[in-house]
């Protein structure tokens, strides 16, 4: 299975009661990924029967763990990820065109954003081959760091190639992804009013039985309970929230996180707790969360003005947290956030 750490929303509702007609609010879920994914969607007469959506829904997730799971040896990454340098295979298209989009996240973020960062993942103690989370010697980051690199993967019709040993890692947008391909599928079945989450990355789009928006709240960012620190409605766009304080660890007083910048090869140390993006896509959601988390602060917060992103920021001070909250978030919330 795909393990990735789980997004921090919930989902607010309203009344679920119908309006005296035949509609119903049908809802399943089910594990996937090393999470969860559940679906919530508002049933009108003549749309297929809740147990055919589910097979659907579980066919798409089962068929993205096939291709991009790092957790299973049998995967289509997996093989890939095992071959030697100077090696190709061939490839179904949605992982060549997940390569596309992590290269162009790459390119813009000037390298910090890679997905063959699976290297060290697994030296710091954080990837799906870790052994002991602690920092690594000079030595052992400089012999893996040779191995890390967008620039060492290259597709060749329906071939992925790499002239280096690198692996590939999809977890911060496969999920994304999954979400997008569910969605389309709901549509595609004559279902317009629907909220889709897989592992904590969404898309919901219409209004829910009753006639509201779906309203998303964004998690404060702490372990010991689930406090709502922004709400949003949501209608056609994707929503997906990065954080570093749920996977760490500390040594010499210092706190390590799994947000890594592939430039230096080491976990970030800036003070950007969190980032949640809302976009038209959840893939596009999904990296760019992933792209302004590793950014920071600063250069996240002008990566997003510059590229009309919508971004909410929770950011470390020393009372505690503040955020910082763009005009193109509050846009495309329709303005209705709390």
């Amino acid at each position: 299975m795909l393990e990735r750490w789980q997004g921090v929303f919930f989902v607010l509702f309203g009344a679920l009661a119908g309006c005296g007609n035949s509609d119903s609010m049908e809802s399943f879920s089910g594990p996937t990924m090393g999470s969860t994914y559940s679906i919530k969607y508002v049933r009108h007469a003549g749309l297929p029967a809740s147990k055919d959506v589910r097979a659907e829904v579980e066919k798409i997730l089962a068929g993205v763990d096939q291709q991009m799971s790092t957790y299973r040896s049998d995967s289509d990454i997996e093989r890939f990820n095992d071959l030697p340098a100077n090696h190709c295979q061939k490839m179904p298209e949605p992982v060549l065109g997940l390569i596309r989009v992590g290269e162009q996240l790459s390119e813009q973020s000037e390298g910090s954003y890679d997905l063959t960062v699976e290297p060290l993942l697994n030296l710091w103690g954080f990837g799906p081959q870790a052994r002991e989370e602690k920092v690594p010697t000079a030595e052992a980051l400089a012999e893996v760091r040779q191995r890390v690199g967008y620039q060492h993967l290259s597709i060749d019709h329906d071939q992925l190639c790499k002239d280096a040993a690198v692996e590939v890692d999809f977890n911060s947008i496969a999920a994304g992804y999954a979400v997008d391909t569910i969605a389309a599928k709901l549509d595609a079945m004559g279902i317009h009013n629907y909220l889709a989450e897989a592992t904590g990355e969404l898309k919901a789009a219409g209004k829910k039985l009753d006639g509201s928006p779906w309203r998303i709240a964004l998690e404060e960012p702490r372990d010991d309970q689930q406090v709502a620190q922004k709400v949003i409605a949501v209608d056609g766009y994707g929503v997906s929230t990065s954080g570093d304080y749920r996977n760490y660890f500390q040594q010499d007083g210092r706190r390590y996180s799994h947000t890594f910048d592939a430039r230096t090869g080491a976990p970030v140390l800036h003070t950007l707790a969190s980032v949640t993006v809302i976009h038209p896509s959840a893939l596009m959601a999904d990296g760019l969360s992933t792209l302004l988390l590793i950014l920071g602060p600063e250069r996240g917060w002008d990566y997003a003005q510059a590229h009309d992103i919508g971004a909410f920021f929770v950011i470390r001070a020393d009372t505690g947290f503040v955020t910082r909250t763009n005009q193109a978030f509050e846009r495309l919330s329709g303005g209705k956030t709390e």
